[in-house]
């Protein structure tokens, strides 16, 4: 996938569905939700898209990029400091329109409504669908499984999803040391993706139990923080179309099995409905595949070192008008930390873009304010360079 300098503003948005980028505070917190603001309330000559949230009509902003190989310049002549510009209509945005109103109308008069096409089924990263069948790949060695399937049983001869969780939270430290993290706060540095990878950011990272977390990325344009709250969630960014923005429905959902996976030790209250699949290798290292879904309906996999117990990846997806939206986070350097093992290097990739997160230093069991768990205010950025 082709990412360009303006892919930067649609990175800040996605960066809510990142797992390190979000933050829960303990349930029982009053105040009505914040109503997240529909995508014609935000943005101009929105005509198919609409009545969904902000958060998620820029997600499939990364779809349309994932499933065509193009980045946001191909079909926006505009930047991050002039989102009006986006709203210009052309060629391309014209026949997006049509297509998605195809693939609505096929999905409906075929699957009863299911949502088995997508742009991906028939671009598969190419601008225009491929007519012809291409020999290397049928004669080629055998596929690798397919990381974003969705399952629906256990495969045969799998051990027990239980066997699988219990080995992964005796690698940790187990139960008794898990519990006994009931807080941290880490520093470190973290780089993106294309443009981004050029700047080495800093991270400052805020997490108590059972499920709080707040990251700031201090970036050359402003800091970015995302915020879960437990019943509201916030992503905030000077570049951003909603400077502030609140979380809604499906986001939501997912930033709260991301902030509750901060204290692994509720892996199984945070999911359920579990199956194990087909193993897999990841790095030439043999894995077992165990998914679930949370009470909220996100579907997570969940991928463990087969010999070391510990978790390698796991990825997370959500539904949107034009397909599945998955994202994935990738574990390692596993190091102590109060007995319990704490990975510090993370990946997280999603549709359009990819951080990666090293941690330097992380301080187990130490007072954190409660300040820093609040919706964020309202970031401003630099003036643009002339």
């Amino acid at each position: 996938m082709k990412l360009g300098v303006k892919s930067t503003a649609l990175s800040v948005i996605a960066a809510v569905f990142v797992g390190v980028l979000s933050v829960a505070i303990v349930n029982g917190q009053t105040g009505a939700p914040e109503r997240a603001p529909l995508s014609e309330e935000v943005f101009k000559n929105v005509q198919v898209m609409k009545g969904i949230p902000v958060d998620q009509f820029m997600a499939t902003m990364g779809f349309f990029s994932a499933s065509l190989g193009m980045s946001c310049g191909d079909c926006h002549a505009a930047d991050d400091r002039n989102w009006d510009g986006f709203a210009v209509d052309n060629p391309k945005k014209r026949t997006t329109r049509r297509m998605i109103t195809m693939m609505a109308a096929i999905n409906k008069d075929n699957f009863g409504g299911r949502q088995l096409v997508t742009c991906y089924s028939c671009h598969r990263g190419a601008d225009r669908p491929r007519a012809t069948a291409d020999l290397a790949v049928l004669y080629g060695t055998f596929p690798a499984p397919d990381p974003n399937e969705i399952f629906a049983a256990s495969a045969p001869g799998a051990p027990t999803a239980d066997s699988v969780l219990n080995k992964y939270i005796q690698a940790l430290g187990g139960t008794q040391r898990l519990a006994a993290l009931t807080s941290y706060t880490a520093t470190g540095t973290s780089v993106g993706y294309g443009p981004e990878a050029a700047e080495m950011r800093a991270v400052e990272l805020y997490a108590k139990a059972p499920a709080q977390r707040t990251l700031v990325i201090h970036t050359g344009n402003g800091d970015n923080t995302s915020v879960y709250d437990g019943g509201m969630g916030w992503s905030a960014a000077p570049l951003a179309p909603v400077k502030v923005l609140p979380l809604d429905k499906q986001e939501l959902d997912g930033a709260k099995l991301d902030a509750m996976m901060a204290f692994p030790g509720q892996i199984k209250q945070a999911v359920g409905s579990w199956r194990v699949g087909f193993a897999s290798t990841i790095d030439d290292r043999e894995v077992e595949v165990v998914q679930g879904a949370t009470p909220g309906g996100t579907t997570a996999t969940f991928y463990f070192d087969k010999q070391t117990g510990l978790l390698t990846r796991w990825i997370r997806y959500a539904n949107s008008p034009v397909g599945r939206l998955s994202t994935q986070t990738d574990y390692s350097d596993y190091r102590d930390v109060a007995g319990v093992k704490v990975p510090h290097h993370m990946v997280v990739t999603w549709l359009d873009g990819r951080e990666t997160i090293e941690l330097s230093s992380v301080r187990p069991n130490v007072p954190v304010d409660a300040a820093k768990f609040a919706k964020p205010a309202t970031p401003t950025a630099p003036p643009a360079a002339r």
